[in-house]
């Protein structure tokens, strides 16, 4: 079992930043594919980012939001700058035992294992 736990939520103002940080149980973190996905009041779950043979991301969000990792950490980070109203969600943390070489898979919400309980972030306006 894989445990995940997140953090970094909060509420920020437009335009600001914040890092979401999840550290992860688990003694192989490097071979692991870690992905971030949101979901929103009343919208299904979507894929944000993740890292695993490569780094993925969805198209509207490259370029502002930045996915890391530390392997000696346990820990993958989603920097996320010049917030906008709109990606206030439940981000959400999931992780999966191989690496994904494939965007299409990496994205999938089916693909993950295992699942972190959530960070809120409010960005208002």
């Amino acid at each position: 079992q894989v445990q995940l736990v997140e953090s970094g939520g909060g509420l920020v103002q437009a335009g600001g930043s914040l890092r979401l940080s999840c550290a992860a149980s688990g003694r192989t973190f490097s071979s692991y594919t870690m992905g971030w996905f949101r979901q929103a009041p009343g919208k299904e779950r979507e894929f944000v980012a993740a890292v695993g043979g490569n780094t993925y991301y969805t198209d509207s969000l490259k370029g502002r939001f930045t996915i890391s990792r530390d392997n000696a950490k346990n820990t993958v980070y989603l920097q996320m700058n010049l917030l906008k109203p709109e990606d206030t969600a439940v981000y959400y943390c999931a992780a999966k035992s191989t690496l994904a070489f494939s965007r299409l898979i990496a994205a999938r919400n089916d693909y993950y294992d295992y699942w972190g309980q959530g960070t809120q972030v409010t960005v208002s306006s």
